[in-house]
């Protein structure tokens, strides 16, 4: 049982606009219980914000969230992958970029994200999924 990006993705909650401010896009984190927001200028992804972000470029460095832009925090160069990959080379991806999120992309739009969270998620699925196929096979025939 192969698991497609497009079986798992998330859909992407929170989507802002660079010039929002991190103190505005940390309030909405919050209210969404999103640990990210994906930065889009002209409704195509840029960036995105994560709370590492926060932590590492705003708390650490002092800096006034109100004062600060998402899009001068956010982290370039999106990570992401098709609709089609499997769920197994989407952690191998993750693992090799040390990232916890990756966004997934059909006929050049973002569709959804697969996390870190995700895939523990399905990981556990599959697993009793394997367990049962195996405890059937081996049970004794009557």
């Amino acid at each position: 049982m192969v698991l497609f990006a497009k079986d798992v993705a998330e859909p992407v909650s929170l989507t802002l606009p660079p010039t929002t401010s991190a103190l505005d896009a940390a309030k909405l984190m919050k209210e969404k219980r999103q640990g990210y927001v994906v930065v889009v200028r002209d409704d195509k992804p840029v960036g995105i914000v994560t709370e590492w972000d926060y932590l590492s470029k705003v708390v650490a460095e002092g800096k006034e969230p109100s004062k600060i832009a998402v899009g001068e925090l956010m982290t370039e160069g999106l990570i992401s992958v098709s609709a089609s990959e499997g769920l197994e080379s989407i952690a191998r991806i993750m693992t090799e970029r040390g990232v916890r999120r990756v966004l997934v992309i059909q006929d050049n739009k973002v569709i959804g994200a697969v996390t870190s969270r995700t895939i523990l998620a399905r990981l556990d699925e599959y697993i009793d999924k394997v367990s049962s196929t195996i405890a059937r096979l081996q049970a004794p025939l009557s």
